[in-house]
């Protein structure tokens, strides 16, 4: 739905209503669009970043990558044999 700034001034409450309801609502200016209304994503639950969290552990698992280097020698390749800087 495209509706003028104008003609939106009194109607914000139904307007909010529709996005809520998945309409997708443009305000013009001059004819042109220039802003839209839709409605906020709800914050994941702790439940929710939890199960995505395992979800992508499991799928990481089953790639079956070889381990890397561990962080206290991620960077060994920039030193020489005596530990000096390349």
């Amino acid at each position: 739905m495209r509706i003028s700034v104008k003609e939106a001034e009194g109607q914000l409450t139904e307007l909010v209503r529709l996005a809520n309801q998945g309409e997708e609502i443009v305000l013009t200016q001059d004819g042109r669009p220039s802003a839209r209304i839709t409605p906020l994503k709800k914050p994941l639950s702790a439940e929710e970043k939890s199960r995505i969290f395992n979800e992508v552990r499991e799928r990481v698992r089953k790639m079956d990558l070889p381990p890397g280097p561990d962080a206290a020698h991620s960077q060994d390749f920039l030193y020489d044999e005596y530990g000096l800087p390349k």
